[in-house]
């Protein structure tokens, strides 16, 4: 049996397709956008035309709403501190207790730095957003709302509309981490009061090192990176052009396979599920099974450390992952799994199985025969006497 890659939370595989895209922008078409001669207006065109698959993928209204940054981070960072800027005199942030460290990271540093004041919004042992608490945190004094539309852990999707309109009601800026929603959810976000939306590559199969930010027309973004008048003087540098032509194609392809890609992906996690759940005694799965993206699986096995499952599982040629990637190594539970209340004995074994548009049914049966296994061998040692 190949190797089975389901760590798609982490990264996708590169489609072929958007590689082909790509590779004449190192070769033939490799001028600089800036430039005023052939090469370059060639260059500029190729932008373009991957700013529009971007903004159809996104459901945004113009074209020139969407900035292209270095990834999902970049994106969630230059929101942030932007939306700050546009809300001077307002000196608190909301957000979840869920969010990305990307986020999570940025706004702790900042109420360190600047006296912000941090709300951070709990969820419930489901990971859904306590919406009392969230109401009770918004007031005149915030400046930024930030929750991401479908935690990159559990899958979750949070009613991102509806929290955007309520930050609207008292003048917040809202901004959503998008990076696991984009492609795997219809977003539309003209039709709502999101100001900003971060995505990146890399989770919907294009190269890493390279992200968006929609910027809602209207909304001054003051940049973070300075110099040159690229990006409609949002953010400076010169354009990643093979880099952006790739996430334009990869979003031009999630945008015609996302309903029939989403039923089937959605119909292999059900499947790995059920499979593993009648096979191996005390386990969770994660999250809202109901409202969750349908490429994730978090399941939480009692009795083992997620570390030894991943690496056993790592041995028999399948991928997996303890959660979000950026926290990898950690022995402790995540943030996400300690916010939500998994109990301590299925808190430590943790494991995240993210599936793509390329997983089949076969490798997903393969896992299902293989984990219980694995689970078995770790409780056996976990009870053996010590030698």
């Amino acid at each position: 049996m190949p190797p089975v890659y389901l760590d798609n939370n982490a990264t996708t595989r590169v489609d072929p397709r958007v590689v082909e895209a790509m590779l004449p922008m190192f070769s033939e078409l490799f001028g600089n956008p800036s430039s005023g001669h052939a090469f370059g207006v060639a260059a500029k065109l190729a932008v373009a035309r991957a700013r529009e698959n971007i903004q159809a993928l996104v459901g945004a209204a113009h074209p020139d709403e969407i900035v292209f940054t270095s990834g999902g981070t970049e994106s969630d960072n230059l929101a942030i501190l932007a939306a700050l800027a546009a809300r001077p005199g307002r000196s608190e942030i909301v957000v979840s207790a869920v969010e990305h460290p990307a986020v999570k990271t940025l706004c702790t540093a900042l109420a360190a730095a600047r006296g912000l004041t941090v709300h951070t919004i709990p969820v419930d042992n489901a990971g859904r957003l306590d919406r009392e608490a969230y109401a009770a945190a918004l007031s005149e004094r915030v400046a930024l709302v930030s929750v991401m539309w479908a935690n990159n852990e559990t899958g979750m999707v949070f009613p991102i509309a509806d929290l955007a309109a309520q930050a609207k009601a008292v003048g917040a800026l809202f901004h959503s981490d998008a990076v696991q929603a984009v492609g795997r959810l219809p977003l539309a976000v003209a039709a709502t009061a999101i100001d900003l939306l971060s995505l990146s590559g890399h989770k919907l199969h294009a190269p890493k090192g390279v992200g968006a930010l929609f910027v809602r027309r209207g909304l001054k973004l003051a940049a973070q990176t300075v110099g040159g008048s690229q990006e409609r003087g949002r953010r400076a540098g010169t354009e990643n052009v093979p880099g952006i032509v790739a996430l334009g194609a990869a979003c031009e392809i999630a945008s015609a396979g996302l309903v029939s890609d989403t039923a089937r992906i959605a119909a292999l996690r059900d499947r790995l599920e059920a499979g593993l759940l009648a096979r191996i005694a005390e386990v969770r799965v994660l999250g809202d099974r109901d409202n969750r993206v349908a490429n994730t699986a978090g399941l939480a096995f009692a009795g083992v450390e997620s570390e030894a499952v991943i690496r056993l599982l790592d041995r028999r040629g399948i991928a997996v992952s303890s959660g979000s990637a950026c926290a990898s190594g950690a022995v402790e539970p995540s943030h996400v799994v300690r916010a939500m209340g998994v109990p301590q004995t299925h808190a430590r074994g943790v494991v995240r199985f993210s599936l793509s548009r390329e997983t089949t049914a076969v490798e997903i049966d393969h896992v299902v025969d293989i984990v219980p296994a694995v689970i078995g061998e770790l409780r056996r040692d976990a009870l053996a006497p010590a030698a």
